[in-house]
């Protein structure tokens, strides 16, 4: 425990707001993994020299499909895979090189736009090095963004080529300036079902074309200032925003990433298969890129043994590429926790009873500081094949980790977690606790390539001269804080400044608090964007605006937890509406009865859901459960400002009991 306890950061002012720093980067801010090397395509051709003929980039062939009915008739694909096949980093360099040269032969010019869209796999990370190597700044968009959406990004960006995969392709695309698409599948379709005027590619034939002796352009390299990505991220507004990334934002990232992963090297393996649209997945790739690792592929589908795509006996990714790293979002973890629970519930009332004592025990010898090597050979071992027996470091991000996975996957996995901190406009790098800190419910110290300070927030009630820890609004510092926002002026100065060193932050709206041995714990949010476990955006604003429409409702407050899958709302039903509901509903009582009547609240949730449904919002931003209050909120009774604005953090405190009931007491 006493590791837990060392002092990790402190505040270089000596003031409690901060900024506070990793006490081995007091002096000075990391920005690059070796001097000199300063942008994305020395990174990588610094470990092609290093690595030449080592394992880079797998991916499992794929040996048959079949359709399998399920007992309600409906149809599954599954898929039965093969082993890992490798491209050695010196085959990936050289197809780098070919696909962009092939892309200039297609008319992509240096500093013009071009977009990738395309699940995680080999071929986007060979498709963004040869951008990086050509310098076109790659824009990146994720699939769950929504047709509008992701046609605004294309349009904002003045795409004229698109790289993606035929199965996106079919989904979502509809942009007026693409005159090239390149398909990374193997097999193209008859050129009938694209539109006019589009040239269509596969991604070999454009690698077989930059192949050309004629076409072996001279390549102008990027400097480190120039744009790497254009990272489109989800908007509080609806509209997505492209966070601009330059090639020494995400260096300085991934050299804060890679100082808390003891002895990174050629010997690790990663399993990549979170969206590699996410700077999560990018930084994380990159990272293995830079020191020699392998990646292999897969994705949530076919992950694991027990996963959706997977035939029954047949093996998933995991179990197949055993691999020694691996990043995480909670809600996976929570799945795994989930799975694992259910078989020691199953188990005989020995093997529960041992496993529970073996639990405790580690759980006990890790907060002291000892590892347990009998009980992890003798009970744990079974556990850690479920993720391939050979994990030693699980990185969380994306969304807060409950203390009780954490713990799980600590004691089960006989792996560290490190739980990080970071946001798109910082290239994902901000904070990543320490492997052998094995406290819950923080993210870590500041990475060693940027500074945090505190900046009090008055209205929330938030200062850093608050005892016992320093809170406020969470201001990131660094070399990897990002460029702004593409195309609008408005919301860089809003969110990023720069301060007379010349350094630039930004300003998250996250709030948080630092302890005394200067690690940070996330407490609350400034604005209304709620990130769900798995990873939706939700914009409790926009939820609220929509659901206000449906007469029943006369106040609403729509409420999210970031560990939960879904949102809740707290109702102040409309009185006139409410009695005529209970009339047709033939339920009789006073108002208070009605309000907490369980048929009403039902009826309620049911006309809630259909103006939700009616005004297209997605599945996962309309409210499961909902409470009716009573009382109206009123400036009064302190739950709303004087201008009937919601007083979010006093009617979660009002709310707190429905709201552990709604989210089932965990």
């Amino acid at each position: 425990m006493s590791c837990s306890r060392r002092v990790k950061a402190r505040s270089v002012s000596g003031h409690p707001s901060g900024p506070y720093r990793d006490i081995r980067a007091l002096r000075v801010l990391a920005t690059c993994l070796q001097p000199g090397v300063n942008t994305l395509d020395r990174v990588f051709e610094s470990s092609v020299c290093r690595f030449p003929h080592f394992d880079c980039l797998g991916t499992r062939d794929l040996l048959s499909e079949e359709d399998e009915t399920s007992e309600d008739g409906r149809v599954f694909k599954k898929v039965i895979l093969g082993e890992y096949r490798w491209m050695s980093y010196d085959q990936v360099y050289k197809e780098v090189r070919a696909f962009g040269s092939g892309l200039v032969a297609l008319g992509q010019k240096p500093l013009k736009n071009i977009a990738i869209f395309c699940e995680t796999r080999a071929e986007w990370i060979i498709a963004a090095q040869a951008c990086f190597m050509y310098n076109f700044p790659l824009v990146t968009l994720y699939s769950t963004l929504g047709g509008p959406a992701i046609a605004h990004g294309l349009n904002e960006a003045e795409v004229s080529h698109i790289i993606t995969s035929k199965e996106l392709l079919e989904t979502k695309l509809k942009v007026p300036r693409l005159q090239h698409i390149i398909i990374v599948d193997d097999k193209l379709k008859s050129g009938s079902e694209y539109p006019q005027g589009i040239s269509v590619h596969s991604m070999a034939a454009v690698t077989r074309l930059g192949a050309h002796p004629e076409n072996g352009t001279s390549v102008r390299p990027p400097c480190a200032a120039d744009v790497a990505v254009i990272m489109y991220t989800s908007g509080s507004t609806g509209v997505p925003k492209g966070v601009m990334i330059s090639h020494s934002n995400i260096i300085a990232g991934i050299t804060g990433m890679a100082e808390r992963i003891p002895s990174l090297g050629e010997d690790d393996t990663y399993i990549g298969y979170l969206p590699l649209a996410h700077v999560l997945e990018l930084s994380a790739e990159m990272v293995c890129l830079a020191h020699g690792c392998r990646i292999g592929y897969s994705s949530p589908q076919t992950l694991t043994n027990q996963s959706t795509k997977i035939k029954k006996g047949s093996k998933g990714d995991i179990s197949v590429l055993r691999p020694t790293l691996m990043a995480a979002v909670p809600e996976i973890m929570d799945r795994i926790y989930k799975n694992v629970m259910l078989k020691v519930e199953e188990m005989s009332v020995f093997q529960r009873t041992l496993f529970l004592l073996a639990y405790n025990y580690k759980m006990e010898q890790l907060a002291m500081g000892y590892s347990t090597p009998l009980c992890d050979k003798l009970v744990f071992q079974k556990v850690r094949a479920l993720l391939g027996g050979r994990l030693r470091v699980l990185l969380s991000g994306g969304a807060p980790l409950s203390a009780v996975t954490q713990r799980f996957m600590n004691i089960c996995f006989c792996c560290p977690v490190g739980q990080g901190y970071g946001l798109t406009e910082t290239c994902g790098a901000g904070t990543i606790s320490q492997l052998w800190d094995y406290s819950t419910g923080r993210v870590g110290a500041p990475l060693v390539c940027c500074e945090i300070q505190l900046k009090d927030w008055i209205e929330g009630g938030y200062r850093s001269t608050d005892r016992p820890c320093p809170r406020g609004e969470i201001l990131v510092g660094g070399p990897n804080v990002t460029m702004g926002y593409y195309k609008n002026k408005q919301k860089n100065s809003e969110d990023f400044f720069m301060d007379e060193k010349g350094q630039r932050w930004f300003c998250t709206g996250d709030i948080g608090e630092f302890h005394g041995d200067g690690c940070l714990k996330i407490i609350d949010r400034k604005k209304d964007l709620v990130k769900l476990q798995a990873g939706e955006y939700v914009s409790l604003g926009k939820v609220e605006a929509v659901l206000k429409n449906c007469p029943l409702v006369d106040n609403i407050c729509a409420y999210a937890n970031s560990d939960e899958s879904y949102v809740i709302g707290f109702v102040v039903p409309n009185q006139k509406q409410l009695l005529a509901l209970a009339e047709r509903k033939r339920v009789r009582g006073l108002w208070e009865e009605l309000c907490n009547n369980p048929v009403i609240e039902e009826e309620v949730l049911r006309v809630i859901t259909e103006t939700a449904l009616t005004a297209q919002l997605e599945r996962f931003e309309i409210p499961w459960k909902i409470r009716l209050s009573v009382e109206p909120w009123t400036p009064e009774n302190g739950l709303v400002t004087d201008a009937f604005k919601l007083k979010r953090k006093e009617l979660k405190s009002h709310y707190q009991n429905d709201i552990e009931r709604m989210y089932g007491a965990k």
